[in-house]
């Protein structure tokens, strides 16, 4: 039913007509504590998983509309990324690396975050480290968490060169007696 909606639009940019399709291979998917990739996939084109949702279970419905292809390929240099939820422990050898991935559990936990945020003079939160979080040095630290299973890289996700893609998201909650959206407000 999304892909139908979705792919019965167009949109003119430039004074071109472009139809609008799904990226296929991008998903909703649900939400745990700390954990915001948590397991089940929401699909947003047809023959996708089939999965149930159940009560009491938050998910991120998300829609993903491009004027290209419709399927994206990770390209470019990485900036973002994320403790892996279920990550092992690995003994580390290298002292930045140990020092960084401390720096990464007291300020983000399994959240998200960029490397320009451990740039900061706070590394990404004030209140947490003050003025003294700035993070020097640490590329090869990071590489080496990445490698080790970690830590998450999250590159950019790219359509065809010159294609317009865009993101909307609602977050749920499945209760007992409704479907509640809890990231609703005065402008979506």
């Amino acid at each position: 039913a999304i892909q139908e909606v979705m792919e019965s639009y167009e949109v003119e940019l430039d004074g071109k007509t472009y139809p609008v399709q799904c990226i296929r291979n991008l998903n909703g998917h649900s939400i745990g504590p700390y954990q915001i990739h948590a397991g089940k996939s929401v699909p947003i084109v047809k023959g996708g998983d089939t999965t149930k949702m159940e009560e009491d279970e938050m998910y991120a419905i998300e829609t993903f509309g491009t004027t290209g292809r419709g399927y994206i390929v990770e390209d470019m240099e990485c900036s973002h990324y994320m403790k892996n939820f279920h990550a092992p422990h690995v003994p580390l050898r290298l002292p930045r690396s140990k020092k960084l991935l401390s720096h990464i559990n007291k300020t983000f936990g399994t959240l998200a975050f960029c490397r320009r945020w451990l740039e900061r003079e706070d590394g990404g939160s004030a209140a947490v480290n003050g003025t003294k979080g700035k993070q020097e040095k640490y590329m090869g630290a990071l590489k080496n968490l990445c490698d080790v299973g970690i830590i998450q890289p999250y590159p950019p996700l790219v359509d065809v060169k010159g294609s317009y893609t865009a993101q909307y998201e609602h977050t749920i909650m499945l209760r007992p007696t409704c479907k509640e959206i809890v990231s609703r407000g005065d402008d979506f």
